[in-house]
């Protein structure tokens, strides 16, 4: 660059501001609106081809930009629909989330509103796969389990409404997997307890499993572990109680032989 001659009568501060932004002014660049001339049929074809091919990022930013032109119409709550899926696709829970829930509110008329509630679901019931399916593995401590719940609400009001809707016999089955999953997750967490000598502990999350879960298979073991954590705590009635449930409820229970006639082995023997 040449010498920058001073313009007399100028400050030097002045002429440093008149400066600056001249760099900067020569400096930046414009970026180019790829979509500034295609139509709202020719945009929302790309998104969709950006979106099968799996390039979920650009496909977002074509659904952002059709959204905002097409509003007010059908095809703009088309966008805003296979908006959240892409974002659902691209690992961001978060907007996907965001753009559902306002979907919803906004249309609660939508003929597609049994779909929007079904991928409110599954985006939910996604986000917990990780921690029913490794439990084993992790520390055993508190979980947050609102996102499991979240699912199981949005499936349970799309069964409710939408009875016949083409998600409604999965949204089913995962409603099913889910409270399953939430019942194992509470006799797992009992069993810990127990194993570690925090019987009170291990009785209450047992009860827990109990009472919110009572058609999940999980309930059988739940309730082994209630009387035998009653039965250390010294409580006698409510150790038969939950022990005349468990004889009621599951007459065949291997816990009925193998667990009460082994009162006195370890804890590591009990399953």
């Amino acid at each position: 660059m040449g010498d920058v001659k001073r313009v007399p009568g100028v400050s030097i501060s002045a002429w440093s501001a008149v400066l600056a932004l001249a760099l900067l002014a020569g400096c930046s660049t414009t970026a180019k609106d790829e979509t500034a001339g295609m139509s709202n049929e020719k945009l929302y074809s790309e998104a969709r081809d950006e979106a099968a091919a799996g390039n979920y990022e650009r496909a977002i930013r074509f659904y952002e930009r059709l959204e905002g032109r097409a509003a007010g119409t059908l095809l703009s709550q088309q966008a805003q629909l296979e908006l959240a899926y892409a974002y659902y696709r691209g690992n961001e829970r978060a907007q996907a989330l965001a753009t559902l829930d306002r979907f919803i509110k906004l249309h609660p008329g939508s003929p597609a509103l049994d779909y929007a509630l079904y991928l409110r679901g599954l985006v939910n019931f996604n986000d917990n796969l990780g921690l029913f399916g490794s439990l084993s593995r992790q520390d055993l401590s508190e979980r947050d389990q609102q996102a499991a719940k979240e699912a199981y609400q949005s499936f349970k009001q799309l069964v409710e409404q939408f009875p016949a809707s083409t998600y409604a016999s999965d949204a089913r089955l995962r409603m099913n997997y889910i409270v399953n999953s939430l019942a194992a997750y509470e006799v797992h967490v009992a069993r810990y307890y127990y194993r570690r000598g925090a019987y009170l502990a291990a009785a209450n999350r047992a009860q827990a499993a109990v009472q919110g879960y009572q058609e999940s298979p999980a309930i059988e073991e739940a309730l082994y572990i209630m009387a035998r954590s009653y039965e250390r705590l010294g409580l006698t009635q409510l150790r038969d109680d939950a022990e005349r449930v468990l004889k009621t409820s599951f007459p065949d229970s291997a816990y009925l032989t193998r667990g009460f006639q082994a009162k006195d082995k370890p804890w590591w023997q009990l399953w």
